[in-house]
Protein backbone atom coordinates (compact mmCIF):
# COMPACT_ATOMS: atom_id res chain seq x y z
CA UNK A 1 0.00 0.00 0.00
CA UNK A 2 1.61 3.33 -1.30
CA UNK A 3 0.67 6.18 0.48
CA UNK A 4 1.46 10.12 0.63
CA UNK A 5 2.61 11.05 4.14
CA UNK A 6 -0.25 13.24 4.18
CA UNK A 7 -2.55 10.73 3.29
CA UNK A 8 -0.83 8.39 5.93
CA UNK A 9 -2.03 11.10 8.89
CA UNK A 10 -5.50 10.82 6.86
CA UNK A 11 -5.69 7.57 7.70
CA UNK A 12 -4.09 7.11 11.16
CA UNK A 13 -6.81 9.65 12.03
CA UNK A 14 -9.82 7.86 10.60
CA UNK A 15 -8.09 4.85 12.27
CA UNK A 16 -7.38 2.77 9.23
CA UNK A 17 -4.46 0.82 8.13
CA UNK A 18 -6.06 -1.10 5.23
CA UNK A 19 -8.23 0.03 1.68
CA UNK A 20 -10.83 -2.70 3.04
CA UNK A 21 -11.10 -0.30 5.90
CA UNK A 22 -11.60 2.59 3.82
CA UNK A 23 -14.39 0.94 2.24
CA UNK A 24 -15.88 -0.18 5.73
CA UNK A 25 -16.26 3.76 6.51
CA UNK A 26 -19.45 4.00 4.56
CA UNK A 27 -21.73 6.99 3.75
CA UNK A 28 -24.39 8.26 6.52
CA UNK A 29 -25.98 10.16 3.44
CA UNK A 30 -26.33 10.86 0.65
CA UNK A 31 -26.91 14.42 -1.87
CA UNK A 32 -28.88 13.49 -4.67
CA UNK A 33 -28.79 15.97 -6.94
CA UNK A 34 -30.91 14.85 -9.80
CA UNK A 35 -33.98 15.97 -10.89
CA UNK A 36 -37.41 14.38 -10.40
CA UNK A 37 -40.83 15.45 -11.62
CA UNK A 38 -42.49 14.24 -8.63
CA UNK A 39 -42.52 16.46 -5.02
CA UNK A 40 -41.04 13.91 -2.16
CA UNK A 41 -42.12 15.58 1.18
CA UNK A 42 -39.74 15.06 4.09
CA UNK A 43 -36.80 14.50 1.66
CA UNK A 44 -33.79 17.04 0.31
CA UNK A 45 -34.84 17.28 -2.75
CA UNK A 46 -33.59 19.63 -6.41
CA UNK A 47 -35.86 22.21 -7.83
CA UNK A 48 -35.52 23.39 -11.18
CA UNK A 49 -37.07 26.91 -10.51
CA UNK A 50 -37.30 30.74 -11.26
CA UNK A 51 -37.63 33.29 -8.53
CA UNK A 52 -40.63 35.14 -8.38
CA UNK A 53 -40.28 37.19 -5.03
CA UNK A 54 -38.35 37.81 -1.89
CA UNK A 55 -39.47 38.92 1.55
CA UNK A 56 -36.63 40.06 4.15
CA UNK A 57 -38.41 39.78 7.04
CA UNK A 58 -35.98 40.59 11.00
CA UNK A 59 -34.73 37.14 11.38
CA UNK A 60 -35.73 35.46 8.32
CA UNK A 61 -35.83 35.90 4.02
CA UNK A 62 -38.48 33.82 2.51
CA UNK A 63 -38.63 33.60 -1.42
CA UNK A 64 -41.21 32.71 -3.52
CA UNK A 65 -40.11 30.01 -6.04
CA UNK A 66 -41.68 28.81 -9.48
CA UNK A 67 -40.75 24.82 -9.44
CA UNK A 68 -40.46 23.82 -13.11
CA UNK A 69 -40.04 20.25 -12.58
CA UNK A 70 -42.91 19.85 -10.27
CA UNK A 71 -45.05 22.64 -12.13
CA UNK A 72 -46.43 25.16 -9.15
CA UNK A 73 -45.02 27.71 -6.31
CA UNK A 74 -42.78 26.60 -3.94
CA UNK A 75 -41.89 28.79 -0.50
CA UNK A 76 -38.53 28.94 0.28
CA UNK A 77 -37.47 29.73 3.74
CA UNK A 78 -33.98 30.93 5.19
CA UNK A 79 -33.16 31.31 8.93
CA UNK A 80 -30.88 34.07 9.96
CA UNK A 81 -29.81 34.32 6.77
CA UNK A 82 -26.13 35.53 6.03
CA UNK A 83 -25.10 38.29 3.93
CA UNK A 84 -23.89 36.53 0.79
CA UNK A 85 -26.84 34.25 0.64
CA UNK A 86 -28.98 37.17 0.36
CA UNK A 87 -27.54 37.75 -3.62
CA UNK A 88 -28.68 34.02 -4.33
CA UNK A 89 -31.73 34.88 -5.18
CA UNK A 90 -32.53 37.56 -7.68
CA UNK A 91 -36.29 38.30 -8.64
CA UNK A 92 -36.33 36.45 -12.73
CA UNK A 93 -33.29 34.56 -12.33
CA UNK A 94 -34.03 30.81 -13.17
CA UNK A 95 -31.47 28.17 -11.31
CA UNK A 96 -31.19 24.96 -9.46
CA UNK A 97 -31.74 24.97 -5.23
CA UNK A 98 -31.71 22.08 -2.97
CA UNK A 99 -32.95 22.20 0.63
CA UNK A 100 -35.57 19.78 2.80
CA UNK A 101 -38.92 19.96 1.07
CA UNK A 102 -42.19 19.85 3.51
CA UNK A 103 -45.83 20.25 2.72
CA UNK A 104 -48.39 20.91 5.09
CA UNK A 105 -52.21 21.22 3.86
CA UNK A 106 -51.33 21.60 0.15
CA UNK A 107 -48.73 24.39 0.78
CA UNK A 108 -44.97 23.34 0.21
CA UNK A 109 -41.61 25.12 1.57
CA UNK A 110 -38.21 24.04 0.92
CA UNK A 111 -36.03 24.92 4.37
CA UNK A 112 -32.71 26.45 3.99
CA UNK A 113 -32.40 25.89 -0.35
CA UNK A 114 -28.49 26.99 -1.93
CA UNK A 115 -27.96 27.49 -5.14
CA UNK A 116 -26.32 24.17 -6.56
CA UNK A 117 -24.32 23.48 -10.19
CA UNK A 118 -23.26 20.08 -10.15
CA UNK A 119 -27.07 18.95 -11.26
CA UNK A 120 -27.03 14.98 -11.71
CA UNK A 121 -24.30 14.25 -9.31
CA UNK A 122 -24.90 11.54 -6.07
CA UNK A 123 -22.54 12.73 -3.63
CA UNK A 124 -22.21 10.56 -0.39
CA UNK A 125 -21.84 12.46 2.86
CA UNK A 126 -19.52 11.20 5.77
CA UNK A 127 -19.33 11.06 9.67
CA UNK A 128 -15.65 11.06 10.35
CA UNK A 129 -13.05 12.69 12.13
CA UNK A 130 -11.64 14.47 8.74
CA UNK A 131 -13.94 17.58 7.38
CA UNK A 132 -16.24 16.44 5.00
CA UNK A 133 -14.91 17.35 1.74
CA UNK A 134 -11.31 15.93 2.66
CA UNK A 135 -12.88 13.02 3.62
CA UNK A 136 -14.87 12.74 0.16
CA UNK A 137 -11.62 13.32 -1.62
CA UNK A 138 -9.95 10.88 -0.12
CA UNK A 139 -12.55 8.54 -1.18
CA UNK A 140 -12.68 9.03 -4.65
CA UNK A 141 -8.71 9.50 -4.79
CA UNK A 142 -7.50 6.00 -2.82
CA UNK A 143 -10.91 3.75 -3.03
CA UNK A 144 -10.56 1.98 -6.01
CA UNK A 145 -11.30 -1.41 -7.46
CA UNK A 146 -8.03 -1.75 -8.19
CA UNK A 147 -6.73 -1.15 -4.36
CA UNK A 148 -9.10 -3.25 -3.24
CA UNK A 149 -8.36 -6.71 -5.43
CA UNK A 150 -4.54 -5.95 -4.49
CA UNK A 151 -5.17 -6.46 -0.64
CA UNK A 152 -6.78 -9.86 -1.73
CA UNK A 153 -10.44 -9.08 -1.73
CA UNK A 154 -12.92 -11.10 -3.78
CA UNK A 155 -14.21 -9.01 -6.46
CA UNK A 156 -18.03 -9.41 -5.83
CA UNK A 157 -17.38 -7.85 -2.46
CA UNK A 158 -15.38 -4.87 -3.85
CA UNK A 159 -17.52 -4.02 -6.36
CA UNK A 160 -20.58 -4.02 -3.74
CA UNK A 161 -18.75 -1.57 -1.33
CA UNK A 162 -17.63 0.76 -4.30
CA UNK A 163 -21.31 1.22 -5.18
CA UNK A 164 -21.96 2.19 -1.91
CA UNK A 165 -19.18 5.14 -2.09
CA UNK A 166 -19.76 5.42 -5.44
CA UNK A 167 -23.62 5.04 -6.26
CA UNK A 168 -24.77 5.95 -10.25
CA UNK A 169 -28.29 5.46 -10.79
CA UNK A 170 -29.86 4.20 -7.80
CA UNK A 171 -29.07 6.01 -3.83
CA UNK A 172 -28.69 3.26 -1.22
CA UNK A 173 -31.00 3.11 1.75
CA UNK A 174 -28.57 3.10 4.46
CA UNK A 175 -31.44 2.90 7.07
CA UNK A 176 -32.86 -0.28 5.61
CA UNK A 177 -29.00 -2.06 3.74
CA UNK A 178 -29.70 -4.71 1.20
CA UNK A 179 -28.84 -8.26 2.14
CA UNK A 180 -25.92 -8.46 -0.37
CA UNK A 181 -24.19 -5.03 0.94
CA UNK A 182 -24.65 -6.52 4.75
CA UNK A 183 -22.88 -9.79 3.22
CA UNK A 184 -19.97 -8.07 1.81
CA UNK A 185 -19.61 -5.48 4.77
CA UNK A 186 -19.49 -8.81 6.21
CA UNK A 187 -17.21 -10.79 4.36
CA UNK A 188 -14.97 -7.79 4.71
CA UNK A 189 -14.46 -6.96 7.78
CA UNK A 190 -14.03 -10.27 8.73
CA UNK A 191 -11.34 -10.84 5.83
CA UNK A 192 -9.21 -7.62 6.96
CA UNK A 193 -9.59 -9.12 10.51
CA UNK A 194 -8.04 -12.17 9.86
CA UNK A 195 -5.63 -11.32 7.78
CA UNK A 196 -3.85 -9.10 10.26
CA UNK A 197 -4.54 -11.88 13.11
CA UNK A 198 -2.16 -14.50 10.09
CA UNK A 199 -0.09 -12.08 10.76
CA UNK A 200 0.73 -12.17 14.29
CA UNK A 201 1.58 -16.18 13.89
CA UNK A 202 4.83 -16.58 13.79
CA UNK A 203 6.42 -20.29 12.54
CA UNK A 204 9.93 -21.60 14.29
CA UNK A 205 11.63 -24.44 14.31
CA UNK A 206 11.17 -27.19 16.27
CA UNK A 207 13.48 -28.58 19.30
CA UNK A 208 12.45 -32.38 18.14
CA UNK A 209 9.83 -34.31 16.31
CA UNK A 210 8.14 -37.89 16.89
CA UNK A 211 6.47 -39.82 14.99
CA UNK A 212 5.29 -42.39 18.35
CA UNK A 213 1.84 -43.44 17.96
CA UNK A 214 -0.48 -43.66 20.73
CA UNK A 215 -3.23 -46.40 20.07
CA UNK A 216 -0.82 -49.06 21.93
CA UNK A 217 -1.50 -47.25 25.07
CA UNK A 218 -5.14 -46.68 24.37
CA UNK A 219 -5.56 -49.94 24.27
CA UNK A 220 -4.42 -50.61 27.64
CA UNK A 221 -6.44 -47.51 29.26
CA UNK A 222 -9.51 -48.81 31.44
CA UNK A 223 -12.05 -47.18 29.18
CA UNK A 224 -12.00 -46.29 24.99
CA UNK A 225 -11.05 -42.42 24.48
CA UNK A 226 -14.39 -40.92 22.79
CA UNK A 227 -14.02 -40.16 19.50
CA UNK A 228 -12.87 -36.46 19.46
CA UNK A 229 -10.64 -36.86 22.24
CA UNK A 230 -9.24 -39.60 19.61
CA UNK A 231 -9.49 -36.85 16.67
CA UNK A 232 -7.31 -33.88 18.99
CA UNK A 233 -4.93 -36.32 19.62
CA UNK A 234 -4.52 -37.60 16.10
CA UNK A 235 -3.93 -33.52 15.54
CA UNK A 236 -1.10 -33.05 18.13
CA UNK A 237 0.17 -36.31 16.37
CA UNK A 238 0.21 -34.74 12.91
CA UNK A 239 2.07 -31.58 14.26
CA UNK A 240 4.45 -33.64 16.12
CA UNK A 241 5.18 -34.99 13.30
CA UNK A 242 6.52 -31.63 11.29
CA UNK A 243 9.53 -29.70 11.89
CA UNK A 244 7.29 -26.83 12.77
CA UNK A 245 7.16 -26.05 16.36
CA UNK A 246 3.48 -26.76 17.30
CA UNK A 247 0.78 -23.78 18.15
CA UNK A 248 -2.41 -25.21 19.31
CA UNK A 249 -5.20 -24.87 21.59
CA UNK A 250 -7.16 -27.65 22.54
CA UNK A 251 -10.61 -26.59 24.03
CA UNK A 252 -12.92 -29.13 25.91
CA UNK A 253 -16.01 -28.99 27.70
CA UNK A 254 -15.95 -29.46 31.39
CA UNK A 255 -15.99 -32.61 32.25
CA UNK A 256 -14.55 -33.76 28.18
CA UNK A 257 -11.68 -35.62 29.00
CA UNK A 258 -8.51 -33.10 28.35
CA UNK A 259 -6.43 -34.90 31.17
CA UNK A 260 -5.93 -37.77 28.72
CA UNK A 261 -4.91 -35.78 25.79
CA UNK A 262 -2.56 -34.13 27.87
CA UNK A 263 -1.56 -37.35 28.92
CA UNK A 264 -1.32 -38.93 25.49
CA UNK A 265 0.45 -35.99 24.30
CA UNK A 266 3.21 -36.53 26.82
CA UNK A 267 3.48 -39.96 26.10
CA UNK A 268 4.44 -39.34 22.04
CA UNK A 269 7.04 -37.21 22.88
CA UNK A 270 8.49 -40.30 25.48
CA UNK A 271 12.11 -39.77 24.38
CA UNK A 272 11.80 -36.19 24.44
CA UNK A 273 10.92 -34.14 28.41
CA UNK A 274 7.64 -32.84 28.46
CA UNK A 275 6.50 -29.83 30.72
CA UNK A 276 2.83 -29.03 32.21
CA UNK A 277 1.88 -25.84 34.07
CA UNK A 278 -1.47 -25.97 35.84
CA UNK A 279 -2.65 -23.01 37.32
CA UNK A 280 -2.84 -24.17 40.94
CA UNK A 281 -1.14 -27.22 43.12
CA UNK A 282 -4.69 -29.31 43.50
CA UNK A 283 -5.10 -29.42 39.57
CA UNK A 284 -1.22 -29.84 39.28
CA UNK A 285 -1.51 -32.79 41.97
CA UNK A 286 -4.73 -34.69 40.51
CA UNK A 287 -2.79 -34.15 36.98
CA UNK A 288 0.24 -36.07 38.71
CA UNK A 289 -1.74 -38.82 40.12
CA UNK A 290 -3.44 -39.31 36.86
CA UNK A 291 -0.05 -39.12 34.76
CA UNK A 292 1.54 -41.42 37.66
CA UNK A 293 -1.91 -44.14 36.82
CA UNK A 294 -1.67 -44.12 33.49
CA UNK A 295 1.98 -43.54 32.18
CA UNK A 296 3.57 -45.71 34.59
CA UNK A 297 7.12 -45.77 31.79
CA UNK A 298 7.72 -42.07 32.17
CA UNK A 299 9.61 -40.73 35.41
CA UNK A 300 7.41 -38.06 36.73
CA UNK A 301 7.75 -34.79 39.08
CA UNK A 302 5.41 -32.41 40.75
CA UNK A 303 6.90 -28.94 41.15
CA UNK A 304 4.90 -26.70 43.53
CA UNK A 305 6.28 -24.00 46.00
CA UNK A 306 6.87 -26.65 48.33
CA UNK A 307 8.83 -28.62 46.45
CA UNK A 308 12.64 -28.86 47.38
CA UNK A 309 15.32 -27.93 44.95
CA UNK A 310 16.13 -31.05 43.07
CA UNK A 311 18.00 -31.37 39.65
CA UNK A 312 14.98 -31.45 37.50
CA UNK A 313 17.54 -33.12 34.66
CA UNK A 314 16.18 -36.70 35.97
CA UNK A 315 12.65 -36.54 34.70
CA UNK A 316 10.55 -37.00 31.70
CA UNK A 317 7.73 -35.16 32.75
CA UNK A 318 7.63 -31.75 34.85
CA UNK A 319 4.29 -31.28 36.24
CA UNK A 320 3.72 -27.75 38.30
CA UNK A 321 2.18 -24.81 38.98
CA UNK A 322 4.03 -21.48 38.37
CA UNK A 323 6.55 -22.34 40.48
CA UNK A 324 8.10 -23.83 37.29
CA UNK A 325 9.07 -20.32 36.04
CA UNK A 326 11.09 -19.72 38.99
CA UNK A 327 13.07 -23.31 38.52
CA UNK A 328 15.82 -23.82 36.47
CA UNK A 329 14.49 -25.85 33.72
CA UNK A 330 15.84 -28.54 31.73
CA UNK A 331 15.23 -28.36 27.91
CA UNK A 332 12.36 -30.05 26.95
CA UNK A 333 10.44 -30.06 23.37
CA UNK A 334 6.79 -30.27 24.38
CA UNK A 335 5.18 -27.31 26.50
CA UNK A 336 1.72 -27.72 27.73
CA UNK A 337 -0.48 -25.13 29.83
CA UNK A 338 -3.57 -26.78 31.47
CA UNK A 339 -6.55 -23.60 32.11
CA UNK A 340 -4.42 -21.22 29.91
CA UNK A 341 -6.75 -18.29 30.27
CA UNK A 342 -5.78 -18.21 34.23
CA UNK A 343 -2.07 -17.58 33.18
CA UNK A 344 -1.06 -14.14 31.81
CA UNK A 345 0.31 -14.33 28.31
CA UNK A 346 3.42 -13.18 29.79
CA UNK A 347 3.44 -16.07 32.23
CA UNK A 348 3.06 -18.88 28.79
CA UNK A 349 5.73 -16.79 26.85
CA UNK A 350 7.73 -16.82 29.76
CA UNK A 351 7.49 -20.77 30.42
CA UNK A 352 8.34 -21.17 26.08
CA UNK A 353 11.60 -19.38 26.56
CA UNK A 354 13.25 -20.71 29.56
CA UNK A 355 13.08 -24.42 27.65
CA UNK A 356 13.88 -22.90 24.46
CA UNK A 357 17.16 -22.87 22.65
CA UNK A 358 18.37 -20.28 20.08
CA UNK A 359 16.33 -19.70 17.12
CA UNK A 360 14.52 -23.18 18.10
CA UNK A 361 11.36 -23.84 19.60
CA UNK A 362 9.14 -26.83 21.77
CA UNK A 363 6.17 -27.53 20.82
CA UNK A 364 3.35 -25.91 22.32
CA UNK A 365 0.01 -26.87 23.59
CA UNK A 366 -3.00 -24.82 25.55
CA UNK A 367 -6.13 -26.57 27.03
CA UNK A 368 -8.66 -24.89 28.32
CA UNK A 369 -12.00 -25.87 29.85
CA UNK A 370 -14.13 -22.72 28.29
CA UNK A 371 -15.67 -23.45 25.69
CA UNK A 372 -16.02 -20.90 22.84
CA UNK A 373 -18.06 -20.36 19.83
CA UNK A 374 -17.40 -22.65 17.12
CA UNK A 375 -17.12 -19.10 14.84
CA UNK A 376 -14.55 -17.60 17.10
CA UNK A 377 -12.73 -21.00 16.92
CA UNK A 378 -13.05 -20.80 13.39
CA UNK A 379 -11.65 -17.17 13.35
CA UNK A 380 -8.83 -18.13 16.01
CA UNK A 381 -7.35 -20.63 13.65
CA UNK A 382 -5.66 -17.65 11.48
CA UNK A 383 -2.94 -17.72 14.36
CA UNK A 384 -3.16 -20.72 16.03
CA UNK A 385 -4.48 -24.26 14.92
CA UNK A 386 -7.64 -25.17 17.48
CA UNK A 387 -9.05 -28.63 18.21
CA UNK A 388 -12.38 -29.05 20.24
CA UNK A 389 -13.16 -31.36 22.12
CA UNK A 390 -17.40 -30.80 22.54
CA UNK A 391 -18.51 -34.42 23.87
CA UNK A 392 -17.89 -35.82 27.04
CA UNK A 393 -16.80 -39.58 27.70
CA UNK A 394 -19.83 -40.21 30.21
CA UNK A 395 -23.95 -38.45 30.28
CA UNK A 396 -24.16 -36.47 32.85
CA UNK A 397 -27.07 -36.19 34.95
CA UNK A 398 -27.81 -33.22 35.65
CA UNK A 399 -30.92 -30.84 36.44
CA UNK A 400 -30.93 -27.37 36.26
CA UNK A 401 -33.44 -24.88 37.78
CA UNK A 402 -33.54 -21.10 38.25
CA UNK A 403 -35.34 -20.40 41.80
CA UNK A 404 -36.64 -17.57 43.73
CA UNK A 405 -37.52 -16.71 47.62
CA UNK A 406 -40.48 -18.68 47.62
CA UNK A 407 -38.34 -22.14 46.75
CA UNK A 408 -35.81 -21.22 49.80
CA UNK A 409 -37.92 -23.80 51.67
CA UNK A 410 -37.46 -26.49 48.94
CA UNK A 411 -33.84 -25.68 48.67
CA UNK A 412 -33.53 -27.02 52.01
CA UNK A 413 -34.90 -30.18 51.88
CA UNK A 414 -32.87 -30.81 48.83
CA UNK A 415 -29.92 -29.81 50.67
CA UNK A 416 -30.33 -32.32 53.99
CA UNK A 417 -32.18 -35.02 51.98
CA UNK A 418 -28.19 -34.85 49.59
CA UNK A 419 -26.47 -34.49 52.67
CA UNK A 420 -28.41 -37.30 54.60
CA UNK A 421 -27.14 -40.14 51.44
CA UNK A 422 -23.86 -38.91 51.52
CA UNK A 423 -23.72 -36.19 49.24
CA UNK A 424 -21.79 -32.82 48.93
CA UNK A 425 -23.21 -29.42 48.27
CA UNK A 426 -21.63 -26.48 47.12
CA UNK A 427 -23.03 -22.60 47.70
CA UNK A 428 -21.36 -20.01 45.65
CA UNK A 429 -21.64 -16.31 46.87
CA UNK A 430 -21.38 -13.25 44.49
CA UNK A 431 -18.99 -11.61 47.68
CA UNK A 432 -16.95 -12.19 50.71
CA UNK A 433 -18.22 -9.27 52.77
CA UNK A 434 -21.43 -7.40 52.88
CA UNK A 435 -21.56 -4.79 50.00
CA UNK A 436 -24.63 -1.89 50.17
CA UNK A 437 -24.97 -2.43 46.32
CA UNK A 438 -25.42 -5.98 46.20
CA UNK A 439 -28.89 -7.17 47.17
CA UNK A 440 -27.67 -10.77 47.86
CA UNK A 441 -26.07 -11.85 51.24
CA UNK A 442 -22.38 -11.97 51.33
CA UNK A 443 -20.73 -15.25 52.53
CA UNK A 444 -19.87 -13.59 56.28
CA UNK A 445 -22.90 -12.61 56.46
CA UNK A 446 -24.34 -15.79 55.08
CA UNK A 447 -22.54 -18.77 57.13
CA UNK A 448 -24.03 -18.29 60.17
CA UNK A 449 -27.30 -19.78 59.25
CA UNK A 450 -25.77 -22.50 57.39
CA UNK A 451 -22.99 -23.64 60.40
CA UNK A 452 -25.99 -22.76 62.34
CA UNK A 453 -28.04 -26.09 60.80
CA UNK A 454 -25.39 -28.11 59.29
CA UNK A 455 -22.79 -29.51 60.95
CA UNK A 456 -19.01 -29.87 58.33
CA UNK A 457 -19.72 -26.41 56.78
CA UNK A 458 -16.43 -25.22 54.78
CA UNK A 459 -15.48 -21.31 53.71
CA UNK A 460 -13.53 -20.27 51.42
CA UNK A 461 -12.74 -17.27 48.72
CA UNK A 462 -10.29 -15.94 46.38
CA UNK A 463 -8.43 -13.95 49.03
CA UNK A 464 -8.01 -16.78 51.71
CA UNK A 465 -4.49 -18.28 52.16
CA UNK A 466 -5.60 -21.49 53.09
CA UNK A 467 -7.74 -22.05 50.42
CA UNK A 468 -6.40 -25.14 48.67
CA UNK A 469 -5.98 -26.52 52.43
CA UNK A 470 -9.68 -26.03 52.68
CA UNK A 471 -10.76 -27.58 49.18
CA UNK A 472 -8.84 -30.97 50.07
CA UNK A 473 -10.64 -31.33 53.92
CA UNK A 474 -14.06 -30.29 52.49
CA UNK A 475 -13.22 -32.84 49.84
CA UNK A 476 -12.41 -35.66 52.45
CA UNK A 477 -15.07 -35.07 54.88
CA UNK A 478 -17.19 -31.96 54.32
CA UNK A 479 -20.91 -31.83 53.81
CA UNK A 480 -21.77 -28.28 52.78
CA UNK A 481 -18.62 -25.49 51.09
CA UNK A 482 -19.58 -21.87 51.07
CA UNK A 483 -17.08 -20.10 48.48
CA UNK A 484 -17.02 -17.56 45.57
CA UNK A 485 -16.42 -18.62 41.95
CA UNK A 486 -13.06 -19.42 43.33
CA UNK A 487 -13.98 -23.31 42.74
CA UNK A 488 -14.92 -22.64 39.14
CA UNK A 489 -11.74 -24.72 37.87
CA UNK A 490 -9.97 -27.47 38.42
CA UNK A 491 -10.87 -29.49 41.70
CA UNK A 492 -12.57 -32.82 41.63
CA UNK A 493 -15.03 -33.52 44.12
CA UNK A 494 -16.37 -36.64 43.45
CA UNK A 495 -19.24 -36.52 46.07
CA UNK A 496 -20.40 -33.18 45.01
CA UNK A 497 -24.05 -33.49 44.07
CA UNK A 498 -25.64 -29.77 43.79
CA UNK A 499 -24.71 -26.71 43.66
CA UNK A 500 -26.71 -23.40 44.09
CA UNK A 501 -25.41 -20.28 42.60
CA UNK A 502 -26.84 -16.98 44.82
CA UNK A 503 -27.44 -13.96 42.51
CA UNK A 504 -26.84 -15.67 39.16
CA UNK A 505 -27.87 -13.44 36.95
CA UNK A 506 -24.50 -11.41 37.80
CA UNK A 507 -22.14 -13.88 36.15
CA UNK A 508 -21.68 -15.31 33.02
CA UNK A 509 -23.21 -18.24 31.27
CA UNK A 510 -19.42 -19.41 31.09
CA UNK A 511 -19.03 -19.39 34.39
CA UNK A 512 -22.37 -20.60 35.59
CA UNK A 513 -21.39 -23.55 33.32
CA UNK A 514 -18.11 -24.40 34.84
CA UNK A 515 -19.76 -24.30 38.04
CA UNK A 516 -22.17 -26.43 37.11
CA UNK A 517 -19.71 -28.56 35.93
CA UNK A 518 -18.25 -29.44 39.22
CA UNK A 519 -21.09 -31.89 39.96
CA UNK A 520 -21.60 -34.95 38.66
CA UNK A 521 -18.23 -35.79 37.78
CA UNK A 522 -18.43 -39.77 38.21
CA UNK A 523 -21.96 -40.16 36.95
CA UNK A 524 -23.58 -39.14 40.10
CA UNK A 525 -27.44 -38.06 39.76
CA UNK A 526 -26.28 -33.81 40.06
CA UNK A 527 -28.56 -30.43 40.64
CA UNK A 528 -27.62 -26.80 39.66
CA UNK A 529 -29.90 -24.38 41.02
CA UNK A 530 -29.39 -20.51 40.27
CA UNK A 531 -30.79 -17.96 42.83
CA UNK A 532 -31.88 -15.24 41.79
CA UNK A 533 -34.45 -11.90 43.01
CA UNK A 534 -34.87 -11.04 39.33
CA UNK A 535 -38.84 -12.04 38.93
CA UNK A 536 -37.64 -13.37 35.22
CA UNK A 537 -34.54 -13.49 33.44
CA UNK A 538 -34.40 -14.81 29.84
CA UNK A 539 -30.57 -15.39 29.71
CA UNK A 540 -31.24 -17.85 33.22
CA UNK A 541 -34.08 -19.66 31.34
CA UNK A 542 -32.20 -20.39 28.65
CA UNK A 543 -29.30 -21.18 30.36
CA UNK A 544 -31.08 -23.98 32.41
CA UNK A 545 -32.12 -25.62 28.50
CA UNK A 546 -28.80 -25.78 27.36
CA UNK A 547 -26.45 -28.61 28.47
CA UNK A 548 -22.97 -28.14 25.91
CA UNK A 549 -20.67 -25.70 26.87
CA UNK A 550 -19.94 -24.78 23.27
CA UNK A 551 -24.12 -23.70 23.16
CA UNK A 552 -23.52 -21.86 26.13
CA UNK A 553 -20.60 -19.74 24.66
CA UNK A 554 -23.08 -18.53 21.66
CA UNK A 555 -25.99 -18.04 23.97
CA UNK A 556 -23.15 -15.77 25.66
CA UNK A 557 -22.71 -14.51 23.00
CA UNK A 558 -26.01 -13.52 21.63
CA UNK A 559 -26.13 -11.81 24.90
CA UNK A 560 -22.56 -10.58 25.63
CA UNK A 561 -21.70 -9.47 21.72
CA UNK A 562 -18.08 -11.19 20.74
CA UNK A 563 -15.30 -9.08 22.67
CA UNK A 564 -12.45 -8.41 20.57
CA UNK A 565 -9.81 -10.98 19.81
CA UNK A 566 -6.88 -9.49 18.44
CA UNK A 567 -6.35 -6.00 20.20
CA UNK A 568 -7.45 -7.78 23.59
CA UNK A 569 -9.23 -4.91 25.36
CA UNK A 570 -13.24 -5.33 25.20
CA UNK A 571 -14.77 -8.20 26.76
CA UNK A 572 -18.00 -7.32 25.66
CA UNK A 573 -19.71 -5.46 23.12
CA UNK A 574 -18.52 -6.50 19.98
CA UNK A 575 -15.15 -5.00 18.16
CA UNK A 576 -16.63 -6.00 15.00
CA UNK A 577 -19.70 -3.83 13.56
CA UNK A 578 -21.13 -5.76 10.93
CA UNK A 579 -20.30 -9.87 11.91
CA UNK A 580 -22.50 -10.99 14.63
CA UNK A 581 -20.12 -14.31 15.64
CA UNK A 582 -23.38 -15.62 16.65
CA UNK A 583 -25.06 -15.80 13.46
CA UNK A 584 -22.69 -15.59 10.44
CA UNK A 585 -21.12 -19.00 10.99
CA UNK A 586 -21.41 -18.96 6.85
CA UNK A 587 -19.63 -15.69 6.36
CA UNK A 588 -16.65 -17.20 8.62
CA UNK A 589 -16.46 -20.06 6.26
CA UNK A 590 -15.81 -18.19 2.99
CA UNK A 591 -13.43 -15.83 4.58
CA UNK A 592 -11.39 -18.79 5.61
CA UNK A 593 -11.44 -20.78 2.55
CA UNK A 594 -10.57 -17.55 0.35
CA UNK A 595 -7.58 -16.88 2.89
CA UNK A 596 -6.01 -20.13 2.03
Amino acid sequence: MKLSKEQEQKFQKLGVGSYCELALFIPSSYEDLRLFDKLRPHTMQLIDATVESVYKAPNSLQVTFFAHNFGHSITGVLFRPKPYMLHQFRVGERDCYYGMIECKSGQCTINMPKKVTNIGAITPKYKSPLRSDVMLRLIQTLLTKENLLEEGLREEAAETLLALHFPTSKVPELKNLDQKIVNALKYTELFFYMKQLAKTRRYFDAHSSSRRCYKEWAKGLPFVLSDEQSKAIDDIKTDFAKDVAARRMIVGDVGSGKTMVILASAFMMHHERSILMAPTTILAQQLFEEAKKYLPSLKIVLVTNKTKAIDLNAYDFLIGTHALLYRELPHASLVMVDEQHRFGTAQRNLLEKLVSSGEKKPHFLQFSATPIPRTQAMIETAHIDVSLITTTPFKKDITSSVIRKDDFKDLLEHIKSEINSGNQVLLVYPLVEQSEVLEYQSIDEARGFWEKRFGNVFVTHGKDKEKEEVLLEFAKGGDILIATTVVEVGISLPKLSTVVVVGAERLGLSTLHQLRGRVSRTGLKGYCFLYTNQTRSERLDMFVQTKSGFDIANLDLKFRKSGDLLKGHNQSGSEFKWIDLAEDEEIVKEVKKDLK
